[in-house]
């Protein structure tokens, strides 16, 4: 699908055509709209199909008169057993001459808020300004997400505490794996940003500067945050694993006591049923006395032995 969007007092507002300094919102477009694309709006074929691929890591390029800057931004999702977990997916922004592109494989939520005026003061015929207010934006994105990590691990942690359930564990181990996604992401967006920070690629204006100095700040913080937040769901899956491994040991040694302690009166019954004239009180009485005496004390025995 392909939108044109204009902007009017700070506002984004739709438009019908496309017309100069105007944004325009490429998501999951079809063959025809790729070949669109290159052929009637001039763009690099290259540049496309990079935004296009899920895969592509966070990059800046120029050539000839366009350039390319693809971010990864964060993007929440929920499998099949309602496990939570989060993973990134790359947005390509392809800057010419008049217009700004945005081209993405699927919706994200950093589009959409830009087509809602979640954004304020979106405007893209400033395109340096708009392209890092949308990057301003991802970094915010990632930071709310990664609180979310940390908030979703937590109540996962008190409810561990509590019974061993393998959803919990489930989630604790899709969280590990979205911090990870997110840590190589905001790695790369880092780098982008500090491509553009130079601005080599890039034309800076001194009203710009600040806004790109939040962008890296905001980035940076994030990357801390991941790390901080892996370190400690590491660290707390590994203690449950020893938690696990402990409460194992616990069941052994109990099925352990359990089958010594039934094992007496089959020793003792296998004694007197035997055909033996030398028993001593060969008596059925004395046998069940006495094999209740010796499954009692082995009992206490083991037990007080095993809170040493």
């Amino acid at each position: 699908m392909i939108r044109f969007f204009s902007s009017k007092d700070g506002r984004i507002c739709p438009c019908e055509e496309l017309t100069a300094g105007c944004w325009v919102s490429v998501t999951a477009p079809t063959q025809e709209e790729i070949s669109s694309l290159i052929d009637d709006y001039g763009l690099d074929s290259g540049f496309v199909r990079s935004s296009l691929d899920e895969e592509e890591s966070s990059r800046i390029e120029c050539e000839d008169d366009q350039t390319l800057i693809i971010i990864d931004t964060p993007v929440p999702d929920v499998d099949e057993d309602k496990t939570k977990m989060f993973f990134t997916q790359p947005i390509g922004i392809i800057l010419t001459k008049e217009y700004v592109f945005t081209i993405t494989l699927n919706e994200t939520q950093i589009i959409t808020e830009a087509e809602k005026n979640v954004i304020r003061n979106l405007r893209p015929a400033f395109k340096t300004r708009f392209v890092l207010q949308l990057l301003l934006r991802i970094a915010a994105l990632f930071l709310m997400y990664l609180k979310q990590i940390d908030k979703i691990s937590s109540a996962a942690e008190q409810e561990l505490h509590d019974a061993m359930k393998n959803e919990l564990l489930m989630q604790l181990l899709a969280l590990e794996k979205s911090l990870v996604y997110f840590s190589t992401s905001l790695k790369a967006n880092e780098v982008t940003i500090e491509k553009i920070f130079r601005g080599r690629i890039i034309k800076l204006y001194d009203e710009d500067q600040d806004l790109l100095e939040d962008v890296l700040i905001e980035m940076k913080q994030a990357i801390e945050m991941a790390s901080i937040y892996t370190g400690i769901l590491s660290s707390m899956m590994d203690g449950f694993s020893s938690v696990i491994s402990n409460n194992l040991n616990i069941v052994m040694w109990r099925l352990t006591i359990v089958t010594i302690v039934m094992e007496i009166p089959n020793i003792m019954f296998a004694f007197y049923g035997i055909n033996t004239v030398d028993l001593p009180m060969p008596y059925t009485w004395f046998a069940i006395t006495l094999t209740a005496l010796l499954t009692g004390i082995t009992a206490l025995v083991l037990i007080k032995w095993k809170k040493k």
